[in-house]
């Protein structure tokens, strides 16, 4: 059983590296956000989870709960945050490479 919480931590850090070469590698701001966000997303939640097996393994509950509840809590908020990130970006002029669709160009019409 440890070595399953071994295997979701080791993908956790394989998705923060993989959104760290996203960051640097990748042409525009919106790019970028989309990359840190699988940073802060995918790379805590493996680390996380890896976390929550580990601490059921040594049957320490409570732990295993808080961790829960900060899982619960990333995955609610990362997301948010990151479209809010990205909106406002756009608002205040941060223009694309190349969009093929612009959504948000509705919701700003007068811009």
């Amino acid at each position: 059983m440890i070595y399953v919480a071994y295997v979701f931590m080791i993908l956790g850090c394989f998705f923060a590296f993989a959104g760290t070469v996203g960051v640097l590698r990748m042409p525009d701001a919106y790019c970028r956000m989309q990359s840190s966000t699988n940073i802060a997303t995918l790379g805590t939640l493996g680390a996380l989870l890896g976390g929550f097996i580990f601490a059921l393994t040594l049957k320490n509950t409570s732990m295993a709960l808080k961790i829960l509840f900060i899982a619960v809590f990333i995955i609610i908020t990362n997301p948010v945050a990151g479209h809010a990130i990205c909106k406002a970006a756009y608002k205040s002029g941060v223009k694309a490479e190349k969009l093929t669709c612009d959504d948000y160009g509705r919701d700003f019409p007068n811009e």
